[in-house]
């Protein structure tokens, strides 16, 4: 049985464990420990032999507002080079991509960005007709390099996804459904049902054939995210010192419009 964290709770329900990203203060946005303890409990779910499908949720009334903007002040400045090679961000969605048992995103609330990311990083999605979904990088001066570019191509296809990803829209439950970004949307209310009851419904099959027809799946996904996920996090990591970066957290903490220089 998997522990609860600081910032990650974790609850069970019968064969379905419920992993909820626990920041709702911060609308569930990602610091880098909840990026580590997100990912230190996603790695430990294929040894866990109390439960056979995985719910990825929020808490509260949002299901993950991205990076926490508020830490990203503090950590980026203009040129000033990473430390490390390879960020958390690899690590966490690697971990996705090789966990074998199924995960369902049950999204509640805004998804954006990161969160966005780590929705469509899980094997199925049902998202609420009232929350909403879309990738906000571009609007913070920062490239959409957390996983984004692995994703969203390859459920939308190339034009779709960079009218999404460049413009940041945000799509409602029902548009993302209808565009295949989503597998289903379903009022607030009927979301935890809906969810939990495809959880029972995969947890009822034979559990080897689900988890080894998922990693066959998942080896297009895993092509993908090594080809794509690396550079652009690299690219990311320019931005993050560029001085239109900061400009657009300062216009965000300051509520007004930003002005860009390319710098």
């Amino acid at each position: 049985m998997i522990e609860s964290t600081e910032q990650i709770d974790v609850t069970y329900e019968g064969d379905v464990v419920v992993v909820s990203i626990n920041r709702p203060e911060r609308l569930n946005a990602i610091a880098p420990e909840t990026s580590d303890q997100l990912r230190e409990t996603l790695l430990r779910l294929d040894d866990d032999d109390d439960s056979r499908v995985a719910i990825l949720t929020g808490a509260g009334r949002g299901f993950c507002a991205g990076g926490d903007v508020k830490s990203m002040t503090d950590r980026h400045k203009p040129g000033v080079a990473p430390k490390k090679v390879y960020s958390q961000g690899r690590h966490l969605m690697n971990a996705f991509v090789s966990v074998e048992k199924p995960i369902i995103a049950m999204v509640n609330g805004p998804a954006a960005g990161l969160g966005a990311t780590l929705a469509l990083f899980c094997d199925m999605v049902v998202m609420a007709d009232e929350a909403s979904i879309g990738d906000r990088h571009v609007n913070v001066g920062l490239v959409a390099g957390d996983g984004g570019a692995v994703m969203w191509p390859l459920l939308v296809g190339p034009l779709l996804a960079k009218e999404m990803m460049i413009t940041g829209r945000m799509l409602s439950g029902r548009e993302a459904a209808d565009m295949g970004l989503v597998n289903r949307s379903v009022p607030l209310e009927q979301l935890r049902k809906e969810t939990m009851d495809l959880a029972r419904e995969i947890a009822a099959l034979p559990p080897y054939a689900v988890r080894a027809t998922k990693t066959s799946v998942n080896r297009y996904v895993a092509w993908m995210t090594n080809l794509v996920l690396e550079p652009s996090l690299a690219w990311e990591k320019i931005s993050m010192m560029s001085e239109d970066h900061q400009e657009a957290l300062a216009a965000r903490r300051e509520k007004r419009a930003g002005v860009y220089t390319g710098q």
